[in-house]
Order: C-alpha cells, then structure tokens, then sequence
C-alpha cells in the first residue's frame, strides 16, 4: 500500500447508528424464507462502520452514517442473495427479485413502488437521503454502477450452476461490475462533495484511475476472502482460483501472482493520477475549482484503498488470523508501506527496462480458432484497385511504405474475409479503410514515436475528424497522405457506417498517443490496461464495424452479451496479432506494445511460456465467445426478427474472427523477407539516401506548419 490508512474520529458513532438502522429494517435476528441472514453478532463482527471509518477518514459525522448505512445494505444484500439464490441455484426467481431492486432507484423523480422485503426497504431509503443532494450526471452514474452490481450476481450464480470458471480476461471485467467497487467511487464522490466534472468522467484517465482502484480492491478482497468463499461457499469467482487453475499453479503461488497484480494496478494508478490527469485538465479547459474537486476524488480513492487494506486485515469476515499485530495506527501502517515499497521495488523497475531491438522469436502460433474463412469473389480486382488507391493518396511515400511493403500487407485479403458478402465497390472501401489504418498504425512510430514528438502526434489527431465531416460538411484540403486517404474514404463510406466509423477511428488515433507515451519513457504497460487498451490500437471496433452489414438497435448492442461477445472476438483478434508479429516488433521496430512482452515481463518468465499464456488467452477467450452465443444470448431473443438479428451478428463476428486469422497466416507482412526491409533503406524519388534525405521524408509527412 502506497499510503497511510487513517481512521475516521466518528466511528463509534457510525457503529451506534448503523446497527439501529440495520436492526429498524429487519437485517438483523429476522427470518427471511425461514433463514436468518445475519444475528447482531455477525454485524458487530463483520464491523461495517470500522470499513467506512477507515475508508471515508474525512466524512463528517451525519455523512459517515450515511454512507456505513450503503455498506452494511450491500453487504446485507450480497448474503441475502447467497442464501435465497446461490445456495439454491435459483435463478428464475433470482432475476424476478433483482429487477424489482430498479424500482427503488429512479433517475428522476419519487420511488413509487412498495418495497416488500428488506432489501428494497433499505435501498428505499438510502436512495431517498442521498441523491437529491447530487447532480443529474452523479445520479446516472450511480445508478448505472448500483445495477451492475446488483445484476452481475446472476453471472456469478450461473457459473456456479454450470460450474465454470472464468478466463483471467472475464474475471477482471466482471468483477469491477459485481465487486461493487465503481459503486464505492461513486460513494466517494459523495462524501467528499467533490463530482468529477461530466466532461472528463468518461475520458480514459479518469476510467483507468476507477478501474485501477476496483481492480485492486476486488482482487485485495480474493485474497482475504479465498478462504470464504472458495473452502466455504463453493464460489467459483475468486481471483485466485481463476489464477490457480488458468496458469496451473498452486494456491500461495497463484495468491503471489494475484498481489503482484494488485501491486501493478496501483502503480498504474499512480502513474494515471500524475502523468494523465494534468494533461486532461489542459486538453478540456477545465477550470481551476473542477480541478480540485477531481483531484478531491483521486484522494478519497487513495483513502478507500488503503482504508479497504486495513479493514480486511481485521474484520472477522474474512481469513485474517495473526494479519495485524500491535497497536493499529499511523505508525503501523507506515511501516508496512515502507516495507512493501522496498519488496515491489524489482517489480516497478522491470516495466521500465526493456532493451528495445533484443533478439526475439517464439513459434509460429497455433490456434485453435474458427474454420477456414469465406472469401470475397471480388479479392483479385480489390488486390489491383488497392495499390492504385495508395499510390494516388500518398501512402507510397517512400518513407512509411512503398508499393513492396504494400503488396506484401495484402489488405485486400483480410477485407475479404473479414467482409465476405461485400460489393465489389464496398469491398474496395474495406479493403482502403484497413491499408489506411495499417498505413497510419506504421506512421505514428516512425514519424511522431522515433522523434519523442507527441505534441505532432496530437496536432495530426486534432486535424483528423475534419476529414469526416458530419452532415456533408466541407473539408479542409489534406496536408499529408493520412489526410488524403481519410478524405477519399468518407464520402464513399455508406452513411449508416459512418457514426460508428468515425468514434471508432478516433479511439484508435488517441490510443496512439498512449502507446508513444508509454515508448518516450520506455514503459511496459500494466497487463489489465494493456489488454483494454489493444483493442483500442488494434482498431477492432473499426474493422467490425466494416465487417458489419446488419447494425444492433442499441438496446441490443448495450446488453452484456452483446459486448462481452465483441470484447472476446477483440481479444482473440489482438492477441493472435501480437504473436504473429512479436519477432517485428520486438527484434526489428524496438516495440514495447505486445502482450508476449506484457505477460513475460508480469511473469517474470521466458518468452517461450509468455507466448503459451498468451495462446492459452486466445483459446479461452474464444471459448467464451461460444459459451455466451450458446447459452447467454437466446435470452435476448424477444422475436424472430430479433432472433435472426443477434444470430447473424454472431455469424459476422465469427466471419470477422475467421478472416483476421486467415490473412495473418497468409500475409507477407510479418515473413522474414520483409521484417528486415524498409523503403528508406533504398533510394526515393531517384535521389541519395541517408539521414538527412530520410528527415526531409519524413518532413513531408507532416501537416503543414509543423
């Protein structure tokens, strides 16, 4: 832990009041189905007030009863639920009991249903004492997070029913959502006056900074809880069960890997809080008072985790026997950071020490993924047409490709597998979109990472959606070649695409700015933003939505096997790309962005067993594609038409997935041949080569002014 726990003045105050409140709406000694969820010994065991003492050291007095008030319901409601419906396996009246819950906490406007058990009475009433104090944005937010966590219990009941345990990938996703902790920084929020302002909520720094902080709280809880919940109540949703059985270690060894997580999540925090905030703040104007109110907030996250680490080392909850010794204090917890600074040391210091060009090579992967790919009739004339289209737009620059490295690529091919029904005419547009994206993926390394020049790299984002004017809007005239071909793409892009396109694009150039980030200081990235971050610089929501032909109403495309079945075919598309092209990057463009490296660096490992997690990764995440299209998704299925709707879409994606393998295994691009060849190695334009003309190349790349 990274900083001091502290203890709210209020406690026993807060243990006074939150028993009485528990005790006025039945939580304690009151049969529920002939059960009793807790006696008032469990209560003053478990010590709900101590948490939020430790947690929320700051809050005033009526605050801190409201918010101990939150913990002991949703901790109330975690047990009551384990008794009526894991124990049971009841998930027909499971999903009954859960969708009430919705009732008791409106957006907008009074709670006008009747509340019937003392879950709903109590969610009645925390909900009426708290969100009129708070903005309409803090409110969404709320409620979004509460019915996650409420929601994902039945993920967890079914995979107990089904006894199937979730990949690594699965499990960090799905506990941020029935852990509960974006619940808590919500809370947080709350009591410390201090909302992060709408404009930045959604932005990636402040995502990463929650993430990070519901990583490391959920993954702190497995390991306190491992023997609960595992030994006890048979759960299967524990980060160090998921760890033992995924990597095959055993328990203490797969508890070790889950603290080194924990440990890598909250210097990702740290590294967010410092190096991304501020610069947030710049790019958004946001104002001085708003700065200090997010700065509030990173804060009271910090408090929460440290807190949260305390509380756990002594709540009669959880497997804590012999964790705290001595008198509990500043000094104490002090002196246990100190210590824990010294022992992680090697582990901060490996991300930032990678030897960039190193020899590298792992086995040509074998995957075990979809059969072969059906392929557009149209490839032939696209492979002729897509060398024209580059060479007009300026892609053969002679600096980033030239017509060998473009052939070589053979985009065409994964735009017709990928987009096998296509048009002749679409299929040309697929196959432009990804030699454009491939071309600009090419460009941002050698022309903005090789110089350390993010601020050009932020000038050419800045420009780009110029290019994709809304509404038929006029554009400016393209300055470089990524314009060009930008401004020939979107009018011949359908309309219906375009939305879809256009956030799509811009995710993936910003992720850019990341991955130059990450290479000026010669930092590994964290696996879990790793992971999320490669679906966004692998351009995965482009190429599907170019693959697509059938659109989800969003309704559909929001609910959660909808997205885990997009972010599992990402997964599998992204991972295989970095086992294909982990001997490019590693050995010959000094790359610090592919998961073999992410994974042998966390492990401490060869790259040899790196590579097998990684294809261990692949498969896994596949299997849960199959697993959700088979069994999760026919319970979205209100009609025929939406049935024939969310079938196809998975026959699309399964196209999409086919395709991307197949022009991996097929391409030039990542062959021997062409690893050790690049355009500025050989004259251009008939004139000398070296250094200097290879600058004044790669000044024409540049938008004008630069």
């Amino acid at each position: 832990m990274p900083h001091p726990a502290r203890l709210n003045p209020h406690l026993d105050r807060a243990r006074e009041h939150s028993k009485a409140w528990a005790r006025e709406f039945d939580m304690i000694d009151v049969p529920q189905h002939g059960t009793v969820i807790w006696t008032e010994h469990d209560l003053d065991s478990h010590d709900y007030a101590l948490l939020c003492a430790y947690t929320h050291p700051d809050a005033g007095a009526g605050e801190l009863d409201l918010i101990t008030d939150w913990y002991v319901w949703v901790f109330y409601f975690d047990d009551h639920f384990l008794e009526l419906y894991k124990r049971t396996g009841d998930i027909g009246n499971a999903r009954t009991y859960l969708d009430r819950l919705e009732l008791f906490m409106p957006v907008d406007g009074e709670i006008t249903a009747t509340p019937e058990n003392p879950v709903e009475r109590g969610l009645a009433d925390l909900w009426t004492r708290t969100v009129p104090h708070r903005s309409a944005g803090w409110r969404r937010r709320f409620a979004g997070s509460t019915k996650a966590l409420l929601d994902e219990s039945l993920w967890e009941l079914a995979n107990i029913n089904e006894g199937r345990l979730a990949n690594p990938i699965e499990y960090v996703e799905m506990r941020r959502k029935v852990g509960g902790a974006p619940w808590s920084a919500n809370l947080v929020e709350h009591s410390v006056h201090a909302e992060v302002p709408d404009e930045i909520a959604a932005s990636r720094p402040m995502e990463v900074l929650r993430d990070c902080f519901a990583d490391s709280v959920h993954l702190r809880n497995d390991l306190f809880s491992y023997q609960r919940e595992v030994r006890d109540e048979g759960e299967l949703s524990n980060g160090v069960l998921v760890f033992e059985k995924f990597l095959g270690l055993s328990t203490q060894q797969a508890a070790d890997a889950v603290n080194d997580l924990i440990t890598s999540r909250l210097h990702q925090f740290e590294h967010t809080a410092l190096t991304e905030v501020p610069a947030l703040f710049a790019d958004h104007c946001v104002d001085p008072a708003a700065r200090a109110a997010t700065f509030a907030y990173v804060k009271g996250l910090q408090d929460w985790q440290s807190g949260g680490h305390e509380w756990h080392l002594r709540s009669s909850r959880y497997m804590n026997e012999g964790a705290v010794s001595g008198t509990p204090g500043f000094g104490t917890s002090a002196a246990r950071i100190f210590a824990s600074v010294i022992d992680t040391a090697p582990q901060r210091l490996r991300a930032y020490s990678s030897t960039p060009f190193s020899a590298a090579g792992v086995p040509r992967p074998a995957l075990d993924l979809p059969g072969p790919p059906r392929l557009s009739p149209h490839l032939a004339e696209a492979r002729a047409r897509n060398v024209d289209w580059a060479r007009r737009t300026g892609l053969l620059d002679g600096v980033v490709w030239d017509e060998r490295k473009l052939r070589a690529a053979d985009l065409p091919l994964c735009a017709a597998g990928i987009h096998p029904d296509a048009t002749a005419d679409a299929l040309d547009v697929t196959s432009g979109w990804l030699t454009w994206r491939t071309y600009a993926d090419d460009h941002y390394p050698l022309v903005f990472g090789a110089t350390r020049d993010l601020a050009g790299a932020k000038a050419a984002n800045f420009r780009l959606p110029a290019f994709m004017p809304a509404d038929g809007a006029p554009m400016p005239t393209p300055t470089t070649p990524l314009e060009a071909g930008l401004a020939d793409l979107w009018p011949r892009t359908t309309a219906e695409r375009r939305p879809a396109v256009r956030r799509a694009v811009e995710a993936m150039t910003s992720s850019w700015l990341w991955e130059l980030a990450n290479q000026a200081q010669n930092r590994i990235p964290d696996p879990i933003d790793y992971v999320e971050m490669r679906r966004r610089t692998f351009g995965a929501d482009l190429t599907m939505s170019l693959a697509r032909d059938r659109s989800l109403p969003p309704e559909l495309h929001r609910t959660r096997p909808v997205q885990t079945l997009e972010h599992a075919a990402a997964d599998v598309a992204s991972l295989a790309n970095d086992l294909y092209s982990y001997r490019k990057e590693i050995r010959y463009e000094g790359e610090l962005h592919n998961a073999v490296l992410v994974v042998r660096n966390f492990l401490d490992c060869p790259e040899d067993r790196a590579s097998e997690v990684v294809t261990d990764l692949i498969h896994a995440r596949l299997a849960e594609f199959d697993h959700v299209a088979a069994t999760e998704l026919p319970a979205l299925y209100r009609d025929e038409a939406t049935e024939e709707t969310l079938l196809g879409f998975v026959r699309e994606l399964r196209d999409w997935l086919a395709g991307i393998v197949h022009w991996h295994e097929n391409t030039g691009r990542y062959t021997e041949p062409e690893l050790g060849y690049h355009p500025m190695a050989a004259p251009v334009f008939g004139g000398p080569t070296g250094i200097g003309t290879s600058s004044l190349r790669i000044s024409a790349l540049l938008p004008a002014g630069h």
